[in-house]
C-alpha cells in the first residue's frame, strides 16, 4: 500500500519516500521547469503529459529540450513514456513475438536481450495504457510503474495446440526506466499477448502448412475455439488500492 503521494508545483515533483513509492496527482495546467532532480511536466493535446526529463550522469544533466516533438523518436525522454509502452503493446498484439526474427523490432523498447521460449500465448481483444497519473507509481526520478489493462479471452497452449477460455480483464504494471536517453520497459517479461484476429490467422496458416493429420486435426479444433471465443468479463479491472 502506498503511504505517500506527490504533488506537482510549477513543474516540480514534491518530495516523497521513493523507497515506498508515491503516486502522481496532476493539476489542470503545469509550467515546465528542469534542473537537478526535477521532473518536467507538459500539457499535450490529450491532457497533461508527463516525462521525466532529467537525470544525473557524473554530475551533468543530460537533457535534449531543443528537440521538437516531431523530431523526437518514440521512447525519447522528451516524450511521454506511455507512447513507448503503447508502441510495444501494439507490436506485441500484432504478433511480432510469434517469430524470433520479428522480435528484433521490440529491442528499442525493452531492457532485456533474450526472449524466453513460451509454451503459452495469451489471446486478447484489446488493451489500454492507463494515462491517469493517480494510478501511476513513482519508483525514482527516472523510473515509474504504468498500469495496463488487457481484455483477455484465454490462452493457447502450444504443446497440445489447445485453447483454454479465461475471459477477464488483466491489469499489469509496466515498470519503465530511463536508459541512456530513452525510456525502456524493464519488467515484467510476459508471455506474448496476441490479438484474436492475428492469432486466428496464425493458426489458420499453421493448419495449411501442417502435413501430419493428427496435428492438423488439433489445429482445426484450436482454430474453431479461437473463432468462438468471446469476452464476457467486466469493462475494467478494479484499481489497486
Amino acid at each position: 500500500m502506498l503511504k505517500k503521494t506527490s504533488n506537482f508545483v510549477l513543474g516540480r515533483l514534491s518530495p516523497c519516500d521513493v523507497r515506498k513509492g508515491c503516486t502522481f496527482q496532476s493539476p489542470r495546467s503545469l509550467r515546465p521547469s528542469f534542473g537537478k532532480g526535477r521532473v518536467l511536466a507538459r500539457l499535450g493535446q490529450a491532457g497533461v503529459k508527463l516525462a521525466f526529463l532529467s537525470i544525473l550522469q557524473t554530475g551533468v544533466v543530460l537533457l535534449a529540450l531543443a528537440l521538437s516533438d516531431s523530431q523526437a523518436q518514440i521512447g525519447s525522454i522528451v516524450h511521454d513514456p506511455t507512447d513507448m509502452v503503447d508502441k510495444y503493446l501494439e507490436l506485441d498484439i500484432k504478433g511480432v513475438r510469434l517469430d524470433a526474427i520479428s522480435q528484433e523490432a521490440l529491442a528499442p523498447y525493452i531492457t532485456w536481450k533474450d526472449e524466453p521460449i513460451w509454451g503459452r500465448t495469451v489471446v486478447v481483444t484489446s488493451y489500454q495504457v492507463i494515462n491517469d497519473f493517480k494510478q501511476w507509481t513513482v519508483v525514482s526520478q527516472s523510473e515509474a510503474v504504468i498500469p495496463v489493462e488487457y481484455r483477455v479471452l484465454g490462452s493457447v497452449y502450444w504443446e497440445k495446440a489447445s485453447f483454454l477460455p479465461e475471459p477477464q480483464v488483466e491489469r499489469v504494471g509496466f515498470r519503465v526506466k530511463i536508459v541512456g536517453d530513452r525510456w525502456r520497459i524493464a519488467e515484467p517479461i510476459l508471455p506474448p499477448h496476441i490479438g484474436q484476429k492475428r492469432m486466428i490467422n496464425y493458426v489458420r496458416q499453421a493448419l495449411l502448412d501442417e502435413k501430419d493429420q493428427t496435428k492438423a486435426a488439433a489445429l482445426e479444433t484450436l482454430l474453431d475455439d479461437l473463432k468462438k471465443a468471446k469476452h464476457e468479463g467486466p469493462a475494467s479491472a478494479p484499481t489497486p488500492r
